[in-house]
């Protein structure tokens, strides 16, 4: 499953520059209550972009059927009535929870529930008069499909196609108000609204005490998941919470910080060796964690606590605090002095806005004292010793993504086990296709699911399984939905897109077939995808290069042709965590110029797509490792991949005219280590049927 690379976790409409660099841990170098967000802060880039227009998304498909309008438009409605109450002209609306998080419980889908769009990556906007939504280049067929007429589909990333920021300087009167629920947006993300929107003397605004969203919603909304926490045991994790947090305190030390506010769901669950069930398809639990140089907080819903979880957090000397009490935790925090540590491309605008306003508050009542007792303080260095924040990326995000070796074994065994279930899988669906049963794209994933979780430490799926025929496999994040999928046809390409969680690791793949027989158009997408394929499991590169160099590997046999495909080729992959992870990619956005390094997991997933037709895509996950190269040009490392997914590449889809002979040796290789790896765990017909799907190719 891809996704885009630069903010894998954060897929915000807005353009941030988004860098993770992480020993464990590597150093880098009235209304409800409102607050009105002052300009005065460092200056943004933003595009120019004059006369701006978009089509609404009536004008781009067929109308949808007249209930989903009606319903669009009533909670449209009832959302700007609430605007005069707040003082606001404009409402932002984000996909994220208060953790940045891509997948989110479903209480906490407002952006799905106001606009009906279900992709995980989008941001919705509605003033007094309009309603917009951008999304990228995954989703675009889907929003189409999805959106009413009384929203416009903003295609972002496309030519004159406006950001968020340039539309509500352009809709909006000078001076205009614009909401958001601060919880819901990043320092970062809120700071670049706020100055972007500042050029057409627009005030940004924080709404603490309600999300108008939710407002809306009301009884209908879904209660907030309550599922229990568990241990992740140490044979998995490779490292107990001891280490890791002694690991973390040196780095706080080392930066003359005091504690750290950590909000990433997933590095949450990393560092305590924790897992949960709050979030589909990602076993992480929703809390916050402030680590001191002393002591440590989890902030949780107490309910989700046993005693096995309880006494491994005493064990790690953590404490537990109710999770809606960070706030008042973080001032508590500033009134003490401390000095946090705070990334502010993952932590909301929320917490950091109240460490400022308390940091502020701290310094009044620190002048005030200095006035009235000026000599209490003529031997004091006073406001050094003040509190500070310190505003660094998260030390956690690249400790997690570099693997150990309990981690890559566990990844390792988990895909081995996962490419059994799929070859069951492929014989069965085969069988049904030869024997002219029909199959729906939902029948065909549900079965899928059937087959994976009778394999041991199977857990959940790791995302929602793109089950797409025909030309529903060129919506690059389709989702099948029972009463309006399609039935797989013989005559066109299937993609399956799938992956699972297991209590040792995650799994994510991409494969292409064709029931019948393929066009010679189909078949030269298809090699050239698997071409570019070959070219980044086959890339060797020298150490501290970022992924975006390796994209074009991955591109180039496409592009000799003309083609491309609208997503990065590779995001990072989490050991039995997120699907999707940083900071590590490989994409042709350079944003991210994080070194790929030994230890972390990628994908390796061209593809290519043809709007209305067909989708191919061909996905394996890789880990990076050093490499014994004949040279060591500069004195330093090289690096390549090691393979961890094990499932055969369907032969009748290739060219073979087109395969060099080099390529010819690197598929049937592949096909003999799936053989060799795969074939211990069956038996019978799907014994069988790899046997026979492994067989070496002759070049004729």
């Amino acid at each position: 499953m891809h996704s885009l690379s630069s903010h894998l976790t954060r897929p915000l409409s807005f353009s941030f520059s988004h860098f993770r660099f992480l020993s464990l841990f590597h150093s880098p170098n009235s209304h409800p209550k409102t607050f009105s967000i002052s300009q005065k802060a460092p200056t943004f880039s933003i595009r120019s972009c004059t006369s701006i227009s978009a089509k609404p998304s009536s004008d781009l498909r067929p109308k949808r059927r007249a209930a989903a309008s009606d319903s669009s438009d009533a909670k449209l409605r009832a959302l700007r009535d609430l605007f005069p109450g707040v003082g606001i002209d404009a409402y932002v609306i984000p996909s994220q929870d208060a953790h940045q998080s891509e997948f989110i419980a479903e209480c906490y889908m407002r952006r799905t529930f106001i606009s009906g769009f279900t992709g995980s990556a989008g941001t919705a906007v509605v003033t007094k008069d309009k309603a917009a939504l951008w999304t990228d280049g995954r989703y675009f067929l889907q929003a189409e499909k999805q959106l009413s007429s009384s929203w416009i589909l903003m295609r972002a990333g496309n030519l004159e196609v406006p950001t968020t920021i340039e539309w509500l300087n352009d809709v909006l009167a000078p001076g205009g108000r614009v909401g958001i629920d601060p919880f819901l947006f990043s320092s970062d993300a809120a700071e670049e609204l706020k100055q972007g929107i500042a050029k057409k003397n627009h005030e940004l605004v924080f709404l603490y005490d309600k999300n108008l969203v939710d407002e809306i919603w009301k009884d209908s909304r879904p209660e907030p998941p309550n599922k229990p926490i568990r241990v992740h045991e140490l044979k998995y994790a490779g490292v107990d919470v001891a280490s890791k947090l002694s690991s973390l305190r040196n780095e706080l030390a080392a930066a003359g910080s005091s504690a750290i506010v950590i909000s990433m769901l997933d590095e949450i669950a990393w560092l305590l060796n924790l897992r949960g069930s709050d979030v589909p398809h990602s076993p992480v639990m929703y809390a916050y964690l402030i680590v001191e140089i002393d002591k440590a907080k989890l902030f949780v819903d107490t309910s989700k606590v046993g005693a096995e979880v309880l006494g491994h957090l005493e064990n790690a000397g953590i404490e537990l605090r109710p999770y809606d009490s960070i706030l008042s935790e973080v001032e508590s925090l500033a009134a003490k002095g401390a000095k946090i540590w705070l990334d502010a491309s993952s932590v909301n605008a929320a917490i950091v806005h109240t460490y400022n306003t308390a940091c502020e508050k701290y310094y009044k009542s620190l002048e005030r004292k200095r006035k009235r007792n000026t000599k209490a303080y003529e031997n004091s260095n006073g406001w050094s010793e003040g509190p500070t924040g310190m505003y660094r990326v998260s030390p956690i995000s690249l400790a997690k993504a570099l693997k150990n070796d309990a981690e890559l074994e566990g990844m390792r065994n988990c895909h081995l086990r996962d490419a059994a279930a799929l070859t069951q899988f492929w014989v069965w669906i085969e069988e049904q296709i030869n024997k002219n049963v029909k199959l729906t794209e939902v029948e065909v994933a549900e079965k899928l699911l059937e087959f994976r979780s009778t394999q041991p430490g199977f857990l959940d799926t790791s995302f929602d399984t793109i089950s797409g025929s025909g030309a529903n496999g060129a919506i690059i994040h389709y989702k099948p939905e029972p009463d309006s999928c399609s039935v797989l046809d013989k005559k066109k390409l299937f993609l399956l897109d799938s992956g699972a969680q297991y209590v040792d690791g995650t799994t994510d793949i991409t494969r292409t077939v064709h029931f019948g027989e393929p066009t010679a158009r189909q078949k030269d997408c298809f090699t050239r995808v698997l071409q570019g394929h070959i070219a980044l499991d086959q890339a060797v590169f020298p150490e501290n290069t970022p992924g975006f160099v390796l994209d074009a590997f991955a591109r180039s046999f496409l592009w000799k042709i003309g083609l491309d495909y609208r997503h990065g080729t590779g995001h990072g992959v989490g050991a039995a965590l997120n699907v999707h992870e940083g900071p590590q990619s490989i994409s042709f956005r350079f944003g991210n110029t994080t070194p790929l390094q030994s230890g972390m997991i990628v994908s390796n997933e061209p593809g290519y797509y043809e709007d209305h037709a067909f989708g191919i895509r061909i996905e394996n996950l890789l880990f990076v490792k050093e490499l014994d190269t004949p040279n060591r040009f500069g004195g330093i490392e090289y690096l390549g991949f090691e393979k961890l997914t094990f499932v055969p590449i369907q032969a009748k889809l290739i060219e073979l005219s087109l395969l060099s002979a080099a390529e010819f040796d690197w598929l049937n290789d592949y096909h003999s280590q799936v053989w060799d790896k795969v074939s211990p765990l069956l038996d019978g017909p799907a014994r069988q049927w790899l046997w026979d799907n492994t067989r070496p190719l002759v070049k004729q």
